[in-house]
């Protein structure tokens, strides 16, 4: 029976392919990126090179498909939602090694047996975990095949980031419980990989201006969008936020990137 923890965190196929449609530019332009150590870490562990194939899975607009194609890796980027995958698409084409694969992490339409890894950045909490882990394990070679799923996840400690929590809890629409990324604990992760996984930990800090700030905060899927009821009290807040902590005009998010590699 699926667990309550895993159960929450499944949206509809309509929720979760098409929820990020009308945020694209903001996405692009602001979410973060990934430590370097981060990827240092992943290769590493699991011996990828240079002739490994590897599906970047619920890729979005194509943040973490750069890191690995900037380090001369080919990668399958599937996005099942057009706006993210086209915007990937005009950045990343020019990587002789990208290739742009309209698929979702249930049905990835990749060959069984053909990816030596697969990488999901920010956005594991959008699949269904029993369906997508079937269709990982079709996909990853018997010998040798990693899964790696990667976040980035704000520090909440007292203070700038402990504020800016709250404020999101009281502007977000639909945020009292919490995002669905937060529903993704260790649990989730040993009855994804049957137990066999690691969790290796990375910390960092990113500067914002305020338009930063601002783009960051409505990158989020749970963020209101102009000219609804929640804009302008969420703008403001966000305002009185960064006068109030910024240090010559930046204030500092800090982040921990989780990256949780296994294998079945």
């Amino acid at each position: 029976m699926r667990s309550k923890q895993v159960r929450r965190a499944v949206m509809t196929d309509i929720d979760s392919k098409e929820r990020f449609s009308n945020r694209v530019e903001n996405y692009t332009k602001f979410r973060p990126s990934y430590p370097a150590e981060a990827i240092d870490c992943m290769i590493s562990q699991t011996g990828i090179n240079e002739s490994s194939v590897i599906a970047d899975i619920g890729s979005g607009t194509g943040k973490f498909t750069r890191l690995l194609l900037e380090r001369g890796f080919s990668v399958l980027a599937l996005e099942p939602n057009a706006n993210m995958r086209e915007a990937a698409e005009a950045e990343l084409s020019r990587f002789a090694g990208f290739r742009s694969v309209l698929a979702s992490a249930e049905s990835t339409t990749l060959d069984a047996h053909s990816v030596d890894l697969i990488t999901v950045a920010q956005s594991f909490h959008w699949f269904d975990q029993e369906i997508c882990k079937a269709e990982f394990r079709r996909i990853l070679k018997s010998e040798g095949g990693h899964a790696a799923l990667i976040y980035n996840r704000r520090e909440t400690t007292p203070g700038l980031m402990g504020d800016y929590q709250e404020i999101i809890k009281k502007w977000y629409d639909d945020y009292s419980a919490g995002s669905a990324q937060e529903h993704i604990t260790p649990a989730v992760y040993d009855a994804f990989f049957d137990g066999n996984y690691e969790i290796h930990n990375f910390f960092w800090r990113e500067s914002h201006d305020f338009e930063a700030l601002l783009g960051r905060s409505l990158s989020n899927s749970h963020a209101p969008t102009e000219g609804q009821p929640n804009y302008e009290p969420l703008r403001a807040a966000l305002r009185e936020l960064f006068e109030r902590y910024n240090e010559n005009g930046l204030i500092y998010f800090s982040y921990k990137t989780e990256v949780v590699i296994g294998r079945w």
